[in-house]
């Protein structure tokens, strides 16, 4: 067993009723005025009513600014806010682009330089404001991760501010707070948070702790990812899938994402998709690239996802496994094919040249790519259907 690290936030509050211990958390860790970091449907759904009252008379301040796939402007004017108002914390409450959004103020409102300097491994170099995360939805696990996404719109690509100084102090994982999610919504997390599961499973910095978490994840994801999808108001499986993002977050946090993150990168910098729907249109096809080089990994991954492996070959289990992984896409109505978002085939040449680069996320990755590799990628999944259309 190699040396391994394993960080997550320094405290979770999970289970039902868990935003109760909001005001206490708050108070632990001294905000007497803290930022509340969420959006205008956060605010519409109730959500942020909610969160005010658990904070039983805190003055706090409201941003109301977060957009999907947040860019730089966004953190620019949430730490203008931050700074005009004297505040002395933040709570994010939503998804993930809440939740990275606040991250990132957290570090860059004592920061005296540009935002861009922090883009990278290791730039932030001191603990920011303190920071309580809630997510809205189950699948992102940003509320227990060390980076932050953001959208440069100039270079059409995603970048990551990537710091321990980022986790959150304290993440409230409760149930209810994604009882308002959308059924696409529901889908494209839910789908994120397996590929999480499964992309730290064959990193090749997966450990033993990791791993347990991220089967524990995709067990739980193809029980209950169709229910919560089928019936929006089944708390239990809501309860269950926001369980397994946060394991899955937990897991993918320390063993690291691969070559599906890496590919997704460039659909949401180009074309500002979803990410979680970015990650499901490409995991079919890139599980199919990387099986060759793990497939009792993927034996593992398959039974996960209830397929019966034990009369199998390894071969024959992987195949198992990614057909297991296309039919649950299927299933919550995830689209099939990169043609159906619009994306045209003349720019999966720019897309692989820009995934390429993206080394940070592609050397977790159990098998190597170069730029063609992944064009032929981009292809398959542009086409759609047929998930075994990868040139190997």
């Amino acid at each position: 067993m190699a040396i391994s690290t394993f960080k997550i936030a320094n405290k979770l509050i999970t289970g039902k009723g868990a935003t109760t211990e909001l005001s206490n958390e708050a108070a632990r860790l001294k905000m007497t005025n803290p930022l509340i970091v969420t959006d205008t449907i956060i605010q519409q759904t109730g959500l942020l009513d909610r969160i005010q009252e658990n904070l039983k008379g805190i003055s706090t301040g409201v941003f109301l600014g977060v957009k999907p796939e947040p860019e730089f402007y966004v953190v620019e004017e949430c730490r203008q806010m931050f700074r005009d108002g004297g505040h002395d914390g933040l709570i994010a409450i939503g998804g993930g682009s809440a939740i990275d959004t606040a991250k990132a103020v957290s570090a860059y409102a004592k920061y005296e330089g540009a935002l861009t300097d922090l883009v990278g491994t290791d730039q932030v170099t001191e603990k920011g404001f303190p920071l309580i995360a809630i997510p809205t939805t189950a699948g992102t696990g940003s509320e227990v991760t060390n980076i932050s996404i953001l959208s440069d719109k100039e270079e059409q690509v995603k970048k990551g501010i990537v710091s321990d100084y980022l986790l959150p102090d304290t993440a409230i994982v409760s149930p209810e707070m994604t009882l308002t999610m959308p059924p696409g919504v529901t889908a494209a997390s839910g789908i994120d948070a397996l590929v999480h599961a499964i992309e730290a499973y064959i990193s090749v910095n997966a450990s033993p702790i990791t791993d347990a978490l991220a089967i524990g994840a995709m067990k739980m994801i193809a029980v209950n990812l169709p229910k919560a999808y089928a019936n929006p108001d089944n708390v239990q499986a809501r309860e269950q899938m926001a369980t397994a993002s946060l394991m899955a977050g937990m897991a993918f946090g320390n063993a690291g994402v691969g070559a599906v993150h890496a590919l997704a990168y460039p659909l949401g910098g180009r074309f500002n998709l979803p990410h979680g729907v970015s990650n499901a249109l490409l995991l079919p096809y890139v599980m199919e690239w990387n099986k060759i080089a793990c497939l009792e990994r993927f034996r593992d991954v398959a039974a996960a996802l209830g397929e019966k492996v034990d009369d199998v070959t390894d071969n024959e289990a992987a195949d198992k496994a990614i057909s297991a992984m296309s039919r649950l896409c299927k299933a919550v109505r995830i689209p099939d094919g990169l043609h159906e978002l619009g994306i045209k085939e003349s720019d999966l040449e720019g897309m692989a040249e820009d995934a390429s680069k993206i080394d940070r996320l592609l050397k977790n990755n159990p098998r190597r790519l170069n730029k063609a590799d992944i064009l032929a990628i981009y292809e398959a999944a542009y086409i759609g259907g047929e998930r075994n259309a990868v040139e190997k």
